[in-house]
């Protein structure tokens, strides 16, 4: 990220050398620099002349990867820290491998944000405790959630609870709060989404992020209302591309659990293409296309593989509740 003459924040793409030599415009700061630094840093990819393509990472290596590459900011993602941990999503399983990610990644020369799903509590009190060791252990935000296990979501009261109470123990860390209504499908208006992201900024939230919402007019319409406040949505290779989200006034774009999710694919596919290549097509070079007819049938994926051509996800992959159910494959058995 670099500082244009009127101040504002300006991000190249990645692999763009037109921003002190490093790809994404990044500061060269391998140090990582203080909390206050890297928490501001965060926060000025918000409000640069491009959204902030946040791709979220499972484990130490991903991520490493993902900031050599030269991504500007790293985040998590809760499905792929669990299942990598042979734990169910959403249930408030994971919450040691959470935290003992966040130490490790928050040594990362780069802002690092944690998926903390509902704050692995409905106290206030507690989730605040969290954000207090997350800010100490040098990580810059957090995305905290409404949605609930029994598929409704938090009394929208308790949940600005849950905010203020991060924003007032941990003021510097940066709250991304997530209104569930079109990923759950609870009131999935834009009224509906409207509500509880207003709700969220006035209890201090610094950015409001509704995964799910997917048409562009309804994206660009909650952008609007809800400016100055930065507005996140999660990139879904069906239907906006991240230069159209750009356009509807978007300032963050998560890639949520796609890259887990296809990493998952990509291997599980090349295992099968070297046990058995002579039943995959000729063309599984150099990754084999995501089809094969060894692999059960439970990993279907769960959303259509017609894509548009202009997708930068050139296969399908499985969908959120086939990764889910992996960690079925740990229950103690009879």
């Amino acid at each position: 990220m670099s500082a244009d003459e009127d101040g504002r924040a300006h991000r190249g793409p990645v692999g763009d050398d037109s921003h002190g030599g490093r790809a994404g415009g990044r500061p060269d700061n391998r140090q990582g620099g203080t909390q206050d630094s890297r928490a501001e840093a965060f926060r000025a990819l918000h409000h640069g002349e491009r959204p902030l393509l946040l791709p979220n990472a499972w484990d130490h290596a991903s991520a490493a990867a993902l900031h050599r590459r030269g991504f500007p900011a790293i985040g998590t993602t809760s499905l792929g820290v669990a299942a990598a941990a042979g734990l169910p999503d959403g249930a408030g399983a994971a919450r040691d491998e959470t935290l003992a990610l966040a130490r490790g990644l928050a040594r990362l020369p780069v802002p690092v944000s944690v998926d903390i799903g509902g704050g692995f509590s409905d106290d206030p009190g507690e989730v605040a405790a969290l954000g207090v060791e997350l800010e100490r252990a040098g990580v810059a935000g957090v995305n905290i959630e409404d949605g609930r296990p029994d598929g409704t979501l938090a009394d929208p009261a308790r949940q600005t609870a849950k905010i203020t109470a991060l924003k007032e123990a941990a003021p510097g860390l940066f709250v991304n709060a997530r209104t569930d209504t079109h990923w759950l499908g609870v009131d999935a208006t834009l009224t509906g989404a409207l509500h509880r992201c207003s709700a969220y900024a006035a209890a201090g939230a610094d950015c409001l992020f509704v995964p799910g919402m997917v048409e562009h007019g309804e994206i660009a319409a909650l952008a609007g209302e809800l400016a100055p406040a930065p507005l996140n949505v999660l990139f879904s290779p069906a239907h906006c591309s991240y230069g159209e989200l750009a356009g509807a006034g978007v300032a963050r774009v998560s890639l949520g659990s796609l890259l887990f999710r296809t990493a998952l694919r990509n291997a599980v596919d090349l295992a099968c293409s070297i046990a058995e290549p002579d039943e995959l097509p000729a063309a599984a070079s150099p990754l084999p296309p995501s089809w094969s007819p060894s692999l059960p049938s439970s990993w279907s994926p769960s959303w259509s593989p017609s894509l548009p051509s202009s997708s930068p996800v050139p296969v399908p992959v499985p969908g959120y509740a086939e990764v889910q159910g992996l960690h079925e494959e740990f229950r103690p058995r009879r």
